[in-house]
């Protein structure tokens, strides 16, 4: 049993915290705070994700370690395993208090500054309207579909199509059916358990999806194997090896500076999300070389530190706290599936076709813009990147999702008044 390491922490010991974990639940005596919440995450998240990697079909077909840590999370929450004031922590932990926001600032900050400067320059400029192509293709394929099953072009693509690419929940779903409460005299409440059904189920299939994708275009000429487009010697990033405390520290503070920075203009453009502000101010603090070298290597090391050690702590919050199975149950009709089945394979297609044109590799283009925008904003780009194991693209992934998403809300508010 020692041989067998959990992230590297032998079997017996891992079995020991969590019975440790066990015990303080049971006894409602666990910490809903950081201390607390954190250990809970990240120790349901590394066993799920283990569990994952050596199920049969799991590894194989559903995404491994990334859906199963999900799935299984969403299962315990469900089934009152975790109880609910747990549950309901978990979730203020994520948003309120901001773990998901730590975790992605790391993640967007240190992916564009310890990528090759030529590199970024060249690929965003190729993304964005491959993302944006994706998503029109998408709209239409949906409310074509939805008019074919006798569901109609405009509920639709207003019911299915517009929340699964509006950028998730809290900066999608629910300043869309705030949106839709206006525009037709309703509820926003009844609005949200309308839209919430699209975006879960979209969520999952979009996971599933990018690890099929990536399991299917596995070294072929199509798979960039995490780089969007062919690059040099020159623009191959260089990997750190030897981490410095220290300098991980720096990184930190430099990337939550950005953060900061994106949430101050935020502030005065509240319609552009954080994360938005923050991709455009680090690919122009890239682009024109503003920051030492040293530098950008200190917050790489803290991008690779939280990485490999929170990411499946943000699966488990997912499947704890965002994803609800009744939910999904009850939505499962089989025309919801089909149209929600529609989108994804429609702009997985798509995107990998158009991105080929303009010279990305495929597998890559499928997955950060097919996928992704039919993902559950910054949390379900986590989830799909981690399924197809490219996590370096969290940054395109976040720029297509809030560009993308930006402009759902601003048709949202038109098309209400007339396909509806």
């Amino acid at each position: 049993m020692t041989k067998i390491k959990i992230s590297g922490v032998s079997l017996p010991l891992y079995i020991l915290m969590i019975v440790i974990l066990a015990i303080t639940i049971a006894l409602n005596k666990l910490p809903l705070n950081m201390l607390g919440l954190t250990l809970l995450l990240v120790l349901l998240g590394h066993l799920f994700y283990y569990i994952g990697n050596i199920l049969p079909i799991f590894k194989s077909y559903l995404g491994g370690g990334s859906v199963f840590t999900i799935f299984a999370s969403a299962a315990l929450a469900s089934t009152g395993v975790i109880p609910s004031n747990i549950v309901g922590a978990t979730k203020t932990f994520l948003n309120e208090q901001g773990l998901l926001d730590f975790y992605i600032a790391a993640l967007i900050v240190g992916a564009i500054l310890g990528m090759n400067r030529n590199l970024l320059l060249k690929a965003a400029v190729r993304f964005i309207p491959v993302s944006l192509a994706s998503m029109v293709i998408g709209f239409f394929s949906v409310g074509l579909v939805g008019m074919a099953l006798g569901l109609g072009f405009g509920h639709s693509v207003m019911f299915v199509s517009m929340p699964m690419m509006a950028g998730g929940i809290g900066a999608g779903a629910v300043p869309l059916s705030h949106i839709y409460s206006q525009g037709l005299g309703v509820s926003s409440g009844t609005m949200f358990s309308q839209l919430i059904p699209a975006v879960t189920l979209g969520n999952v299939m979009a996971v599933i999806g990018a690890a099929l994708i990536a399991k299917i275009g596995a070294n072929t000429k199509y798979d960039g194997h995490g780089v969007l487009l062919p690059i040099t010697e020159n623009e191959k990033t260089q990997p750190i090896k030897n981490l410095d405390a220290t300098r991980i520290g720096i990184g930190m503070m430099i990337a939550f500076s950005f953060f900061l920075v994106g949430t101050i203009l935020n502030s005065f453009i509240p319609k552009v999300h954080t994360y938005a502000f923050i991709i455009i101010l680090v690919i122009l603090v890239k682009g024109f070389n503003l920051i030492p070298k040293h530098l950008e290597e200190s917050v790489v090391m803290f991008n690779q530190v939280i990485m490999n050690n929170l990411t499946h702590a943000v699966l488990a919050g997912i499947g704890l706290a965002l994803i609800d199975l009744g939910v999904l149950q009850q939505s499962l009709t089989w025309k919801f599936v089909v149209l929600t089945l529609t989108s994804v394979l429609v702009m997985g297609i798509s995107s990998a076709l158009i991105g080929k044109l303009f010279g990305l590799y495929p597998v890559e283009s499928a997955i950060a813009a097919g996928m992704c925008d039919n993902s559950m904003g910054g949390t379900g780009n986590v989830a799909v990147l981690s399924a197809s194991n490219r996590m370096s693209m969290i940054a395109f992934a976040q720029m297509g999702n809030r560009m993308g998403g930006a402009i759902v809300l601003v048709l949202g508010g038109i098309l209400i008044h007339y396909l509806h």
